[in-house]
Protein backbone atom coordinates (compact mmCIF):
# COMPACT_ATOMS: atom_id res chain seq x y z
CA UNK A 1 0.00 0.00 0.00
CA UNK A 2 1.40 3.51 -0.68
CA UNK A 3 2.24 5.64 1.63
CA UNK A 4 0.60 8.81 2.30
CA UNK A 5 1.72 12.17 1.28
CA UNK A 6 2.59 14.97 3.68
CA UNK A 7 -0.14 16.86 2.49
CA UNK A 8 -2.98 13.91 3.07
CA UNK A 9 -1.66 12.86 6.37
CA UNK A 10 -4.33 12.46 9.05
CA UNK A 11 -4.94 15.27 11.36
CA UNK A 12 -3.66 13.05 14.33
CA UNK A 13 -0.81 12.77 12.32
CA UNK A 14 0.23 16.01 11.63
CA UNK A 15 -0.45 17.28 15.05
CA UNK A 16 2.09 14.65 16.19
CA UNK A 17 4.53 16.33 14.57
CA UNK A 18 4.32 19.27 17.67
CA UNK A 19 5.54 17.42 20.48
CA UNK A 20 2.82 18.10 23.14
CA UNK A 21 3.72 15.93 25.73
CA UNK A 22 7.31 17.15 25.70
CA UNK A 23 6.22 20.63 26.44
CA UNK A 24 3.79 19.68 28.84
CA UNK A 25 6.17 17.94 30.83
CA UNK A 26 8.84 20.64 30.41
CA UNK A 27 5.57 23.11 31.78
CA UNK A 28 5.28 21.12 34.83
CA UNK A 29 8.96 20.90 35.87
CA UNK A 30 9.01 24.59 34.79
CA UNK A 31 6.70 25.48 38.25
CA UNK A 32 8.98 25.56 40.92
CA UNK A 33 11.60 27.81 38.28
CA UNK A 34 8.55 30.16 37.50
CA UNK A 35 7.71 30.19 40.59
CA UNK A 36 11.38 31.12 42.12
CA UNK A 37 11.26 34.18 39.04
CA UNK A 38 8.14 35.57 40.70
CA UNK A 39 9.42 35.86 43.87
CA UNK A 40 12.68 37.37 42.79
CA UNK A 41 10.63 39.58 40.42
CA UNK A 42 8.88 41.18 43.51
CA UNK A 43 11.19 41.29 45.38
CA UNK A 44 12.95 43.55 43.02
CA UNK A 45 9.51 45.20 42.18
CA UNK A 46 9.76 45.96 46.18
CA UNK A 47 13.56 47.50 45.88
CA UNK A 48 11.89 49.64 43.44
CA UNK A 49 9.66 50.74 45.12
CA UNK A 50 11.49 51.55 47.88
CA UNK A 51 13.72 53.37 46.44
CA UNK A 52 11.42 55.30 44.55
CA UNK A 53 9.69 56.34 47.95
CA UNK A 54 12.78 57.17 49.21
CA UNK A 55 14.16 59.17 46.09
CA UNK A 56 17.11 57.61 45.37
CA UNK A 57 15.87 55.66 42.32
CA UNK A 58 17.84 56.31 39.29
CA UNK A 59 14.74 56.81 37.25
CA UNK A 60 13.76 59.62 38.43
CA UNK A 61 16.34 61.78 37.14
CA UNK A 62 15.48 60.75 33.91
CA UNK A 63 11.55 60.68 34.36
CA UNK A 64 10.95 62.59 37.76
CA UNK A 65 7.16 62.65 37.23
CA UNK A 66 7.39 58.87 38.71
CA UNK A 67 7.79 59.86 42.03
CA UNK A 68 4.35 58.51 42.74
CA UNK A 69 5.21 55.17 43.27
CA UNK A 70 1.70 53.75 44.02
CA UNK A 71 0.40 55.63 40.92
CA UNK A 72 3.04 54.16 38.83
CA UNK A 73 3.33 51.03 40.36
CA UNK A 74 2.39 49.14 37.04
CA UNK A 75 5.50 50.92 35.40
CA UNK A 76 7.95 49.38 38.70
CA UNK A 77 6.37 46.11 38.27
CA UNK A 78 7.21 46.39 34.53
CA UNK A 79 10.89 47.26 35.51
CA UNK A 80 10.54 44.37 37.83
CA UNK A 81 9.68 41.59 35.31
CA UNK A 82 12.15 43.25 32.92
CA UNK A 83 15.17 42.36 35.21
CA UNK A 84 14.23 39.44 36.33
CA UNK A 85 13.86 38.21 32.82
CA UNK A 86 16.91 39.70 32.01
CA UNK A 87 18.60 37.28 34.54
CA UNK A 88 16.15 34.24 33.81
CA UNK A 89 17.94 35.26 30.06
CA UNK A 90 21.18 34.74 31.26
CA UNK A 91 20.48 31.78 33.34
CA UNK A 92 19.35 29.81 30.87
CA UNK A 93 21.61 31.16 27.84
CA UNK A 94 24.29 29.87 30.10
CA UNK A 95 22.81 26.76 30.91
CA UNK A 96 22.09 26.12 26.92
CA UNK A 97 25.96 27.30 26.45
CA UNK A 98 27.43 24.27 28.80
CA UNK A 99 25.26 21.83 27.61
CA UNK A 100 26.69 22.22 23.84
CA UNK A 101 30.03 22.64 25.03
CA UNK A 102 32.29 19.37 25.29
CA UNK A 103 31.79 17.73 29.33
CA UNK A 104 34.59 19.39 31.53
CA UNK A 105 35.57 16.41 33.58
CA UNK A 106 34.65 18.08 37.12
CA UNK A 107 30.79 18.73 36.20
CA UNK A 108 29.32 16.16 37.86
CA UNK A 109 25.82 16.80 36.54
CA UNK A 110 24.22 14.84 33.92
CA UNK A 111 24.16 16.55 29.76
CA UNK A 112 20.09 15.34 30.24
CA UNK A 113 19.89 17.05 33.60
CA UNK A 114 21.28 20.29 32.30
CA UNK A 115 19.29 20.00 29.43
CA UNK A 116 16.06 20.37 31.14
CA UNK A 117 16.87 22.81 33.48
CA UNK A 118 17.50 24.66 29.81
CA UNK A 119 14.56 23.96 28.77
CA UNK A 120 12.67 24.79 31.82
CA UNK A 121 14.22 28.27 32.17
CA UNK A 122 13.86 28.89 28.46
CA UNK A 123 10.07 28.69 29.06
CA UNK A 124 9.98 30.82 31.91
CA UNK A 125 12.21 33.53 30.76
CA UNK A 126 9.54 33.48 27.43
CA UNK A 127 6.96 34.01 30.41
CA UNK A 128 8.61 36.72 32.02
CA UNK A 129 9.43 38.77 28.68
CA UNK A 130 5.86 38.55 28.07
CA UNK A 131 4.55 39.84 31.04
CA UNK A 132 7.27 42.91 30.82
CA UNK A 133 5.73 43.78 27.89
CA UNK A 134 2.24 43.25 29.30
CA UNK A 135 2.40 45.41 32.45
CA UNK A 136 3.88 48.30 30.24
CA UNK A 137 0.70 48.11 27.46
CA UNK A 138 -1.44 48.33 30.99
CA UNK A 139 0.97 51.20 31.98
CA UNK A 140 0.01 53.16 28.76
CA UNK A 141 -3.45 52.08 29.14
CA UNK A 142 -3.88 53.43 32.88
CA UNK A 143 -2.14 56.68 31.72
CA UNK A 144 -4.02 57.03 28.53
CA UNK A 145 -1.99 60.78 27.84
CA UNK A 146 -4.11 61.47 25.10
CA UNK A 147 -7.67 60.97 26.76
CA UNK A 148 -8.93 59.20 24.80
CA UNK A 149 -12.20 56.30 25.65
CA UNK A 150 -11.12 52.73 25.73
CA UNK A 151 -11.25 51.82 22.34
CA UNK A 152 -8.76 54.41 21.50
CA UNK A 153 -6.66 54.11 24.93
CA UNK A 154 -6.57 50.02 23.77
CA UNK A 155 -5.62 49.97 20.80
CA UNK A 156 -2.93 52.91 21.00
CA UNK A 157 -0.96 51.46 23.93
CA UNK A 158 -1.22 47.50 21.72
CA UNK A 159 0.53 49.32 18.67
CA UNK A 160 3.50 51.06 20.71
CA UNK A 161 3.83 47.99 22.54
CA UNK A 162 3.23 45.29 20.50
CA UNK A 163 4.06 46.82 16.88
CA UNK A 164 7.11 47.20 16.45
CA UNK A 165 8.32 50.41 15.20
CA UNK A 166 5.22 52.24 16.27
CA UNK A 167 6.48 53.81 19.44
CA UNK A 168 8.30 56.77 18.23
CA UNK A 169 9.43 58.47 21.66
CA UNK A 170 12.80 59.43 22.56
CA UNK A 171 15.60 56.18 23.32
CA UNK A 172 12.55 54.18 23.23
CA UNK A 173 11.99 54.64 19.31
CA UNK A 174 14.81 52.53 18.82
CA UNK A 175 15.09 50.07 22.21
CA UNK A 176 11.52 49.07 22.28
CA UNK A 177 11.64 48.12 18.70
CA UNK A 178 15.31 46.31 19.79
CA UNK A 179 12.87 44.87 22.69
CA UNK A 180 10.07 43.45 20.83
CA UNK A 181 12.34 41.85 18.34
CA UNK A 182 13.56 40.11 21.28
CA UNK A 183 10.08 39.01 22.54
CA UNK A 184 9.25 37.81 18.98
CA UNK A 185 12.37 35.93 17.95
CA UNK A 186 12.00 34.23 21.21
CA UNK A 187 8.92 32.50 20.73
CA UNK A 188 9.36 30.57 17.54
CA UNK A 189 13.26 30.03 18.26
CA UNK A 190 12.18 29.32 21.76
CA UNK A 191 9.61 26.67 21.34
CA UNK A 192 11.45 25.15 17.63
CA UNK A 193 12.51 22.37 20.30
CA UNK A 194 9.43 20.92 20.23
CA UNK A 195 8.70 20.85 16.57
CA UNK A 196 11.97 18.92 15.77
CA UNK A 197 9.74 16.13 14.88
CA UNK A 198 8.91 17.87 11.80
CA UNK A 199 11.98 19.88 11.41
CA UNK A 200 14.53 17.23 11.85
CA UNK A 201 17.23 17.60 14.56
CA UNK A 202 19.62 18.86 12.32
CA UNK A 203 17.45 22.25 11.38
CA UNK A 204 16.73 22.13 15.36
CA UNK A 205 19.41 22.79 16.19
CA UNK A 206 20.58 25.33 13.54
CA UNK A 207 17.80 27.25 14.75
CA UNK A 208 18.02 26.71 17.98
CA UNK A 209 21.74 28.32 18.51
CA UNK A 210 19.91 31.49 17.17
CA UNK A 211 18.62 32.21 20.53
CA UNK A 212 21.91 33.96 21.74
CA UNK A 213 20.33 37.06 18.93
CA UNK A 214 17.61 37.02 21.54
CA UNK A 215 19.82 37.36 24.77
CA UNK A 216 22.06 39.92 23.07
CA UNK A 217 18.87 42.22 21.87
CA UNK A 218 17.33 42.16 25.38
CA UNK A 219 20.75 42.67 26.63
CA UNK A 220 21.05 45.80 24.44
CA UNK A 221 17.43 46.99 25.34
CA UNK A 222 18.19 47.00 28.70
CA UNK A 223 21.44 48.88 28.45
CA UNK A 224 19.97 51.49 26.15
CA UNK A 225 16.40 51.91 27.94
CA UNK A 226 16.98 50.69 30.95
CA UNK A 227 16.38 53.59 33.27
CA UNK A 228 17.68 52.06 36.18
CA UNK A 229 21.06 51.87 34.16
CA UNK A 230 21.05 54.98 32.35
CA UNK A 231 23.51 56.47 33.45
CA UNK A 232 27.40 55.40 33.96
CA UNK A 233 28.03 53.79 37.59
CA UNK A 234 28.53 50.60 39.31
CA UNK A 235 25.15 49.06 38.51
CA UNK A 236 25.66 49.76 34.35
CA UNK A 237 29.13 48.16 34.81
CA UNK A 238 27.90 45.00 36.25
CA UNK A 239 25.21 44.50 33.85
CA UNK A 240 28.47 43.99 31.30
CA UNK A 241 30.37 42.28 33.18
CA UNK A 242 27.74 39.31 34.06
CA UNK A 243 28.23 39.73 29.67
CA UNK A 244 31.81 38.46 30.02
CA UNK A 245 31.21 34.76 31.52
CA UNK A 246 28.19 34.44 28.56
CA UNK A 247 31.31 35.58 26.02
CA UNK A 248 33.86 33.43 27.40
CA UNK A 249 31.97 30.06 27.55
CA UNK A 250 30.46 31.07 24.36
CA UNK A 251 34.07 30.91 23.13
CA UNK A 252 35.27 27.78 25.28
CA UNK A 253 32.08 26.48 23.18
CA UNK A 254 33.20 27.15 20.11
CA UNK A 255 36.42 25.63 20.54
CA UNK A 256 35.37 22.61 22.13
CA UNK A 257 31.47 22.06 20.91
CA UNK A 258 30.22 18.74 22.48
CA UNK A 259 29.04 17.39 18.74
CA UNK A 260 32.82 16.35 16.73
CA UNK A 261 30.96 17.66 13.37
CA UNK A 262 30.61 21.13 14.81
CA UNK A 263 34.67 20.82 15.34
CA UNK A 264 37.09 23.36 13.64
CA UNK A 265 38.65 21.33 10.47
CA UNK A 266 40.04 21.79 6.73
CA UNK A 267 37.57 18.57 5.77
CA UNK A 268 34.09 17.85 6.68
CA UNK A 269 32.60 15.11 8.55
CA UNK A 270 32.29 13.15 5.14
CA UNK A 271 35.98 13.75 4.21
CA UNK A 272 34.98 16.28 1.68
CA UNK A 273 37.20 19.68 1.75
CA UNK A 274 35.53 22.66 3.82
CA UNK A 275 37.30 25.37 3.27
CA UNK A 276 34.12 27.63 4.03
CA UNK A 277 32.77 25.74 6.91
CA UNK A 278 36.10 26.21 8.31
CA UNK A 279 36.77 30.15 7.79
CA UNK A 280 32.87 30.84 8.93
CA UNK A 281 33.72 29.00 11.96
CA UNK A 282 36.87 30.73 12.57
CA UNK A 283 35.59 33.93 12.00
CA UNK A 284 32.81 33.00 14.50
CA UNK A 285 35.77 31.94 17.23
CA UNK A 286 37.43 35.11 16.38
CA UNK A 287 34.63 37.66 16.82
CA UNK A 288 33.77 35.94 20.34
CA UNK A 289 37.66 36.20 21.23
CA UNK A 290 37.44 40.44 20.23
CA UNK A 291 33.95 40.11 22.32
CA UNK A 292 35.90 39.19 24.96
CA UNK A 293 38.56 41.83 24.58
CA UNK A 294 36.31 44.53 24.52
CA UNK A 295 34.19 43.28 27.82
CA UNK A 296 37.48 43.11 29.53
CA UNK A 297 38.10 46.90 28.01
CA UNK A 298 34.86 48.07 29.46
CA UNK A 299 34.88 46.69 32.84
CA UNK A 300 38.83 47.49 33.20
CA UNK A 301 38.24 51.95 31.86
CA UNK A 302 34.42 52.20 33.36
CA UNK A 303 33.25 53.48 29.89
CA UNK A 304 30.27 51.73 29.26
CA UNK A 305 28.38 53.77 27.19
CA UNK A 306 26.41 55.25 29.87
CA UNK A 307 25.56 58.76 30.63
CA UNK A 308 26.67 61.42 32.64
CA UNK A 309 23.96 62.97 35.17
CA UNK A 310 24.35 66.85 34.04
CA UNK A 311 26.21 66.49 31.02
CA UNK A 312 24.02 66.77 27.33
CA UNK A 313 25.19 63.21 25.45
CA UNK A 314 25.44 62.69 21.87
CA UNK A 315 22.53 61.37 20.52
CA UNK A 316 21.28 57.80 19.21
CA UNK A 317 23.86 56.26 17.21
CA UNK A 318 21.48 53.39 15.84
CA UNK A 319 18.76 54.26 14.22
CA UNK A 320 15.57 52.34 13.25
CA UNK A 321 16.57 51.67 9.41
CA UNK A 322 19.41 50.20 10.85
CA UNK A 323 17.76 47.65 13.15
CA UNK A 324 14.92 46.94 10.54
CA UNK A 325 18.30 46.05 8.13
CA UNK A 326 19.73 43.51 10.85
CA UNK A 327 16.52 42.00 10.85
CA UNK A 328 15.92 41.20 7.00
CA UNK A 329 19.64 39.89 7.43
CA UNK A 330 18.88 37.89 9.73
CA UNK A 331 15.43 36.59 8.32
CA UNK A 332 17.63 35.51 5.51
CA UNK A 333 20.13 33.87 7.41
CA UNK A 334 17.22 31.83 8.75
CA UNK A 335 15.56 31.15 5.73
CA UNK A 336 18.89 29.90 4.12
CA UNK A 337 19.37 28.16 7.22
CA UNK A 338 15.47 26.30 7.06
CA UNK A 339 16.34 25.76 2.93
CA UNK A 340 19.55 24.10 3.24
CA UNK A 341 18.33 21.93 6.09
CA UNK A 342 14.73 21.17 5.64
CA UNK A 343 14.02 18.15 5.43
CA UNK A 344 13.36 15.66 2.18
CA UNK A 345 9.70 15.23 1.61
CA UNK A 346 9.15 11.42 0.92
CA UNK A 347 7.31 10.83 -2.05
CA UNK A 348 4.55 7.71 -2.47
CA UNK A 349 6.15 4.48 -1.75
CA UNK A 350 5.80 2.26 -4.57
CA UNK A 351 2.67 -0.19 -4.73
CA UNK A 352 3.53 -3.60 -2.76
CA UNK A 353 1.95 -6.60 -3.84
Amino acid sequence: MAEAPHSTLPAATRRNRFDRPALRADLRAAVPDATAALVITAGVFAWLYTRVESGTSMTLQVMPYLADADRYWMYWLCQAFGWSGLLWAWITVMLGLVRSSARPGWLRVSAARIERWHRTTSLTTIGLMTAHAVMFFAELVRANEDGKGWAGRLSTAFAEVFVPGVYSSGTGRVAILIGLLALYLAVPLGLAYYLRRATGARLWRALHRFVIVVYVLSVWHTLLYGTNVWYDGAFRTTVWLLQLPVAALLLARLLAPARPGERLRVRDAAGRPGALSMVSRLAGRVAVAATVVVLLAVAATGRDGGRTPGVTGAGLNVERWQVWTGLVVLLAVLAAVVYRLRPARRGPAPDRP
